[in-house]
């Protein structure tokens, strides 16, 4: 406390800072440890069964239909959003009007409550394929994180020196050649960043896919056909009341699934971090 000496308000915001991070660890900690200690106990094989029934309510299902969902919607979203973001920061000029007004859309975008995109979703493609089915989720999940991915490629683009650039171009290669050899790999980093916090949204989101998606237990045999996520499949066990504890243990393989997809994409990052450097 020696250096903060006859500065107290120093003093004070020192510690009104470290109450803070204790108490975003202690929340963290506390939701965490309640989750596994109420779903681990609950873990048990028919939980895991190919097939769902009511007697072993199994996610396995769920899980899939997770996995392959969460896979299409980026193979969509990313290449849109990352494209997008390359002509914002790379090909349109600075000061053009059109670039503020698609920056504030995708800012105005990115805060819509997922509830309002899975009406979007259900009005726009659940009456046009005039069935719920899991394509129409992902169309809408791709659209729900499209903002999201291209405000983090454009900041990551952003953020490289234009030393590289002029570098590149005073070496003779082009705009494109640039842009793709030079920049993007510079920028790999944030864009990973990301796709990892959509790819959070994905797998957790709940509201928009009850209303696309739909909730029937098995396997989707195809893009037509409706099926159900993890956080749709732990949604409908508690509403039911009948399958609590396995709604826990639902959460507690989601947690982990969503800490393996984020440690693959850091390692992914570090990785192409370390190939550029």
């Amino acid at each position: 406390m020696q250096k903060f000496k006859g500065h107290p308000l120093s003093l004070f915001l020192n510690i009104l800072v470290k109450l803070a991070t204790l108490l975003t660890v202690g929340v963290l900690v506390a939701v965490v440890g309640y989750i596994l200690i109420m779903g681990i106990p609950n873990l048990n094989p028919s939980l895991f069964e190919w097939e769902y029934t009511t007697d072993n309510v199994s996610m396995m299902p769920a899980i899939i239909n997770t996995l392959t969902m969460t896979a299409l919607a980026l193979l969509i979203a990313v290449p849109f959003g990352v494209f997008s973001a390359i002509y914002l920061v790379e090909y349109a000029g600075r000061g053009n009007k059109i670039v503020g007004v698609v920056r504030i859309t995708t800012e105005t975008l990115s805060g819509i409550p997922s509830i309002v995109y899975g009406l979007f979703g259900y009005l726009m493609f659940v009456t046009a394929f005039k069935s719920y089915n899991i394509l129409a989720g992902i169309l809408t999940l791709a659209i729900m994180i499209l903002p999201l991915i291209m405000r983090t490629t454009e900041e990551a683009l952003k953020g490289v020196p234009d030393s590289y650039r002029e570098g590149s171009l005073g070496l003779g290669a082009g705009k494109l050649r640039t842009v793709f050899r030079v920049v993007l790999p510079s920028a790999i980093p944030g864009i990973l960043a990301g796709v990892i916090l959509g790819i959070g949204r994905i797998v957790g989101e709940t509201a928009a896919l009850l209303y696309t998606a739909g909730t029937v237990t098995g396997v989707a045999t195809s893009l037509f056909s409706s099926g159900r996520t993890l956080s749709v499949h732990m949604y409908a066990l508690l509403s039911e009341g009948l399958y609590t504890d396995q709604a826990y243990a639902t959460a507690v393989v989601l947690l982990v699934m969503v800490i393996i997809i984020n440690a693959l994409s850091g390692l992914v990052a570090r990785a192409v971090g370390r190939n550029k450097e």
